[in-house]
């Protein structure tokens, strides 16, 4: 159950980081990183792991994102 709820909420954060990749859109990033750290932690109570897998993803892409542009563009 808690595998199910760690993907949903990976997938919202998707939804919301594919426009922030958008160079002048990437201050969403500040919305998808905790979005996402919620879902790695509910991922990583579940005895699976799939949605842990999918917000780790999430994680290091928007968390890549912001490093690269210092968090603001």
């Amino acid at each position: 159950m808690l595998n199910i709820f760690s993907i949903l909420i990976g997938l919202v954060a998707l939804v919301l980081a594919i426009p922030a990749l958008i160079p002048f859109v990437s201050l969403m990033n500040w919305i998808v990183f905790p979005i996402a750290l919620v879902g790695f932690v509910v991922g990583l109570l579940s005895s699976k792991t799939s949605g842990r897998n999918l917000n780790l993803i999430i994680l290091i892409v928007s968390g890549l994102r912001l490093f690269l542009t210092g968090g603001l563009i």
